[in-house]
This record gives structure tokens, C-alpha cells and sequence, in this order.
């Protein structure tokens, strides 16, 4: 992933990005980034700007579980749901997410803007998911997520199904966003789990290996972004490194594309040394968050360097979405991506 200047090619939009609506998205990113991105997400706009903070209230709905008081230390300090003294937790059940619905919604638009010429024909329209252990690790006691989680997966993968049934594979990229995995592996979070690595790749490769063969799939791992700040500063790549290649080797379904963080610090080689043992398929594309704005052209360029003595394809990303940026920084921050990337393959 190497243009003929030497350049990273191409560019990959996380997820979240703060305008007004998928349309504004939409038409900003291909105006932009158009020849850099092989896909495109509609910005997870409005309420689903804050990652997965819009499903407390879908938690909140469920009549087994009551509130518990926030832990004032916690890296989401947000009241807690545990489940009830005697609850039926066969009874289980959680109806309408809302993931389905934006897709079907802005895939709409995405075609629109497609067939007018506004969005290259190369382009996907790309779904990025939380994990279904996202949202119940985030929000639910530990002693109680067992409880919880299944029913959780098994509505979350029915509105793949529903996404499935409404987007035609062949103009679909899913990505699932791994944030609370990490923070588990990186003892930073609570886990309920005997063998946390164990479970969480288990789940990982179950939930890959449910989107089917033609439709792209990718992994965005991440070390968070709530308040701008990550719940742990990532000593190096090591846990991000063995964690891709755990799914990869899991995985009976190619991995389209990896996404790994990089903090805006870190330009030395020790950060990105353990990047030399990733063992990902030829065909994957490897995308790294060394984007930021604190810093401009000049402190990208010095990280790709840095990365580039430990692998030397990759695109560019931001570390996380950008959903809780000023809408206003947003078009140059896509131009910084342009200004150090080159053009995708596919574009002539």
C-alpha cells in the first residue's frame, strides 16, 4: 500500500465524523478524499455521534436490569445496570437497536450521491459496528454481562442480517470496532472472564466469520477517545500486534483491512518495532492512525517514517473516529489525509 512517490496509499474513515448529516459526509469525503478512500461510512451523525453511548437507553429498556451508581474513577463514569434480584433472565430480549435503520437510511443517500457521480463508482458504502461485547462490557456489571450478552449478539447480528438483506453485498464493507476488547486485555476495564485473550478472539473470529465472504470486512483496534484521551497510553503495538494476528489466524473469511492506532507522541521506533511480526494475508490492507492535527503535515510525515522502518505498506487514518471533534476542523484534517497519501489503486 505504497504509491509510485512513496507515499502510504490511501485513506480509511473510521467511523463517527461530526457534520450535519450523512449527505454532508458523504459529499465532503469524496470531494476530499474521494481517490484515497475505498469506502466510505456515513459518520454515525446525531445520535450515534458519541460511538455507543446511544445504546444505554436501549440497556435501560430492559425491565431485568436496575441502576447501579457510577464509579467516579472510571474512564466512562456513567451509572451501571446489574441485573435484578430474581430476574427472569431467560426472558431476555432486545428488540429494535437502531443499527439497521441508519444504514438502511444513508445507504439510500449513498446511492443517490453515487449515481450523480459525487461518490466514484469504486467506492463501498462501509458499516462500522461496535462489537457486541461493546456495549454490555461498557454499561453492565461484570457479575451480570453473562446474562446479558447473548441476547444482546443475537439482536446486534440480526440487524446485520436486516443490513445484509437491504445493501447489496458487492457495494457493502463492515467494520467491527474493537475498543473494550483492548482496554479488558490491557487490564484498564473490569472482565468477568476466566481467560480474557481466550474469550474475546473467540468472539472476535465468531462475529467475523458471520459476515459473509463478499462483503468486506475489517477490524478497527483502538485505545479510545472519550475526552480526547486514551484509557491507557499504549506502551507499543505488542497487545495490537498479537490480538490482529489472533483473529487472523481464527478468521475463515479473508480480513479486508486492520486498523491500529497510533498516538500522536510516538514516532519512535519501539512503538512501532512489534508491527514487524504481524502476520496478516497479503491482501489485507493495513491502515494506521498516525493522522493528527496537533501536529499537521510535518509530525505525520515523521510517524510514517517511523512506521515505515517497521512496515512498509500501509494507508493513513485518524487513531478513532472523529465523531467528538469541532464539525469545523473537519475538511482540513481530511486534506491533511490527502496531503500525505496517495491515490488508491483502483483509481485511474
Amino acid at each position: 500500500m505504497t504509491g509510485q512517490d512513496g507515499a502510504p496509499r490511501g485513506a480509511l474513515l473510521v467511523g463517527s465524523v461530526p457534520l450535519a448529516n450523512a449527505t454532508e459526509v458523504f459529499q465532503t469525503a469524496a470531494d476530499i478524499l474521494g481517490d484515497r478512500l475505498r469506502r466510505i461510512p456515513d459518520g454515525e451523525t446525531g445520535v450515534r455521534s458519541n460511538w455507543i453511548g446511544w445504546q444505554y437507553d436501549v440497556l435501560a429498556r430492559v425491565p431485568q436490569l436496575e441502576v447501579v451508581p457510577p464509579n467516579p474513577d472510571a474512564y466512562l463514569p456513567v451509572p451501571k445496570f446489574r441485573l435484578r434480584d430474581g430476574a427472569d433472565t431467560s426472558a431476555i430480549r432486545f428488540d429494535n437497536l437502531g443499527y439497521a435503520d441508519a444504514a438502511r437510511a444513508s445507504y439510500e443517500t449513498f446511492t443517490q450521491l453515487k449515481a450523480a457521480g459525487t461518490i466514484p463508482a469504486h467506492v463501498r458504502f462501509q458499516v462500522s459496528l461496535p462489537t457486541p461485547l461493546a456495549s454490555v462490557a461498557a454499561y453492565v456489571q461484570p457479575e451480570s454481562q453473562a446474562a446479558i450478552e447473548p441476547a444482546y449478539e443475537a439482536r446486534l447480528l440480526a440487524e446485520v442480517d436486516e443490513i445484509l438483506e437491504a445493501i447489496p453485498r458487492d457495494d457493502l464493507a463492515i467494520q467491527w470496532d474493537v475498543a473494550v476488547e483492548v482496554g479488558i486485555l490491557e487490564q484498564t476495564f473490569p472482565s468477568a472472564f476466566d481467560n480474557p485473550r481466550e474469550a474475546i478472539v473467540e468472539r472476535l473470529v465468531r462475529i467475523g466469520d458471520y459476515i459473509p465472504t463478499d462483503v468486506e470486512l475489517g477490524y478497527h483496534l483502538c485505545y479510545g477517545d472519550a475526552g480526547h484521551r486514551h484509557f491507557k497510553q499504549p506502551e507499543d503495538t505488542r497487545l495490537l500486534t498479537d490480538l490482529a494476528n489472533r483473529i487472523a489466524a481464527g478468521v475463515q473469511r479473508p480480513i479486508t483491512w486492520l486498523h491500529l492506532p497510533v498516538p500522536a507522541d510516538r514516532s519512535d521506533d519501539a512503538y512501532f518495532a512489534p508491527l514487524r511480526d504481524l502476520q496478516l494475508d497479503p491482501e489485507t490492507e493495513l491502515y494506521l492512525g498516525l493522522v493528527h492535527d496537533t501536529d499537521g503535515v510535518e509530525g505525520t510525515r515523521h510517524r510514517i517514517e517511523a512506521a515505515r522502518r517497521a512496515v512498509p505498506a500501509f494507508g493513513v487514518a485518524t487513531e478513532c473516529g472523529l465523531g467528538r471533534r469541532p464539525p469545523e476542523t473537519i475538511p482540513a484534517l481530511l486534506r491533511l489525509h490527502a496531503e500525505v497519501s496517495g491515490p488508491v489503486v483502483s483509481v485511474v
